[in-house]
């Protein structure tokens, strides 16, 4: 039976009550969010114990963890911003493992002043290469997302992978964001086959158009061709979970009960 998980990202009200929601629905999983369990206002040891809060509260619900969105950035300045970025991703490492998840959703970074897109790619390589030794011996996996104006590249993707050289570093496939950064229908079609075997976790997600013009839908209401997307993660056997995500305009509650209905539809 496939695993069905629901994003915290874009829910709004409280953790406790996302929780409720995604139970009462009839997920399984979810995904939450590095700020869910180390608030900007706690010490390591307090998140340490604000996380073992949350874990029972996942409990009381029977909802196990998919992913932890680790919100880490490489895209940094100097060396010592650097070391801050990769032993703060081995801290949040660690809290993924008190709430039974070893998969970390990561990004690159996000564009910034003083940091030139001609450094991207050498300083993603170097946080995720500091990072390979501590995720291997660890067991940890970490699945870079495709979002952003960054890492929102299926090639750029693979050459990252290639250049870090680690087998516990893959790809979070969200299905709407390759279009949402302006590729063609048709490419994105093509990045699916193209990441597929390197995906670790996934984001089911639908929509219209890019940038400006981007419109959120729920499953199977926008232009994005999901089926073809599971086909792509089915020739590889992909085990993992999928979650819904939903971005559009209307309730969220109606477009991720949507998204669930559609993927016990099409996951069969």
């Amino acid at each position: 039976m496939a695993k069905l998980g629901l994003v915290h990202y874009n829910f709004p009200g409280s953790l406790e009550g996302f929780l409720d929601y995604a139970a009462d629905t009839g997920f399984d999983y979810v995904e939450i969010l590095a700020s869910d369990l180390w608030g900007k206002d706690m010490n390591y040891d307090e998140a340490i114990e604000h996380t073992g809060r949350v874990k029972a509260m996942l409990d009381a619900r029977a909802l196990k963890v998919s992913a932890l969105a680790a919100q880490n950035d490489f895209l940094v300045t100097s060396v010592e911003a650097m070391d801050f970025q990769v032993e703060r991703l081995k801290k949040v490492s660690r809290l993924a493992e008190i709430v039974g998840t070893r998969i970390l959703r990561v990004d690159g970074g996000w564009a910034k002043e003083g940091v030139a897109k001609e450094q991207w790619m050498d300083l993603m390589i170097e946080g995720f290469g500091k990072c390979r030794d501590f995720i291997e011996q660890e067991d940890f996996q970490l699945a870079l997302d495709n979002h952003g104006l960054v890492t929102n590249d299926a090639d750029l993707q693979l050459a990252l992978f290639d250049a870090v050289g680690s087998k516990n570093l893959g790809a979070n496939l969200d299905t709407m964001n390759y279009r949402w950064a302006g590729h063609s229908l048709e490419a994105v079609n093509g990045f699916y086959e193209k990441i597929g075997p390197h995906v670790l976790h996934v984001h089911m997600k639908d929509g219209r158009n890019s940038f400006s013009d981007y419109e959120g839908t729920a499953l199977g209401e926008g232009e994005i061709d999901l089926e073809w997307a599971v086909e792509c993660l089915k020739k590889v056997d992909y085990q993992g979970v999928w979650c819904v995500e939903y971005e559009g305009k209307t309730d969220s509650r109606e477009g991720y009960r949507k998204g669930l209905d559609w993927l016990r539809k099409h996951l069969v």
